[in-house]
């Protein structure tokens, strides 16, 4: 078993936290509201510290699961940060859906401290958190993810490394942009489905045992048909992930005309009220169109 740290104890790094815990590693915590680390350390049996650079002293591996690109430069750089606290050859993994670019500027700084650094970011949402099964595409060092390839098996049903560092980032990206197409597919068959006096869920039951049938079809419909959007992964999140995608095409010249379209139909799902609503509520959109 390893001491570990874990930065970051939102809906889905609070479970990762918790299965390594549970899994016999030494876990020491950190979280940008103190509260949340000395609750999940009480359940846990771990140790909540008040800094990155605390909890990351004498771990082997530092876990991160954070919000953007400047929250993870927060929590690994600086005097409190968690660079400053950890050892040579430690491994610092960080499985933030952030831009390859800030990827590639830490995992730089982390080399120059003796650092490895394994981009890692995540799929599956909270319910792939809290079973773990997520899906994690990696990117950094051959040495460094087989290293940390165990630790995060812990929570996840598939891990591999893709390539070079951002590589995961990338993954991330090419998951987000398939996903948007995704959702508004459905979301405009449902509607569809609706407005020709069709049962929505007699639909989806044929139709999802054919080529139409996807993860997104699966495990969100009946929430979608029962208007239930207070789960799962939130339209601002989504749009942060779409905008990294959007910026990092317009560097790479790759094509995203359904991305960009999408993306300004999750802007309209904002001005609904509904950025804490899940990625399912384009289907808000469609109706609130009626």
């Amino acid at each position: 078993m390893s001491k570990l740290a874990f930065l970051g104890l939102g809906v889905m790094g609070g479970p990762m936290a918790g299965h390594l815990a549970g899994a016999g590693h030494d876990v020491t915590v950190y979280n940008r509201t103190a509260s949340k680390a000395e609750a999940w350390a009480k359940d846990h049996t771990g140790t909540a510290a008040t800094t990155p650079r605390a909890a990351a002293k004498d771990a082997a591996f530092v876990m991160c699961c954070v919000g953007n690109d400047d929250d993870l430069r927060s929590v690994c750089l600086g005097e409190d940060g968690a660079f400053a606290g950890m050892a040579k050859g430690s491994v610092f993994v960080d499985h933030t859906t952030v831009s390859a670019a800030v990827t590639r500027e830490l995992y730089g700084v982390a080399k120059d401290h003796g650092i490895a650094f394994v981009d890692a970011p995540i799929s599956g949402g909270q319910a792939g958190a809290e079973n773990a099964q997520l899906s994690i595409m990696c990117g950094g060092d051959a040495d460094a993810y087989a290293k940390a390839e165990p630790i995060m098996e812990t929570y996840a049903k598939l891990c591999r490394r893709i390539g070079e560092s951002g590589a995961g980032q990338m993954t991330k990206m090419c998951n987000q942009i398939a996903i948007a197409g995704l959702v508004q597919g459905l979301s405009e068959a449902l509607h569809f489905a609706e407005k020709a006096g069709l049962d929505g869920r007699a639909v989806v039951e044929v139709i999802s045992q054919g080529a139409a049938g996807s993860w997104q079809m699966a495990n969100r419909y009946e929430t979608m048909l029962d208007d239930h959007f207070e789960h799962g992964f939130a339209v601002d999140w989504m749009r942060k992930d779409l905008g990294i995608c959007l910026s990092t095409a317009n560097e790479n010249g790759a094509s995203l005309p359904v991305t960009a379209l999408v993306d300004q139909f999750y802007k309209d799902v904002q001005k609904l009220g509904g950025g804490r609503w899940d990625t399912s509520a384009l289907l808000k959109r469609l109706q609130a169109l009626d």
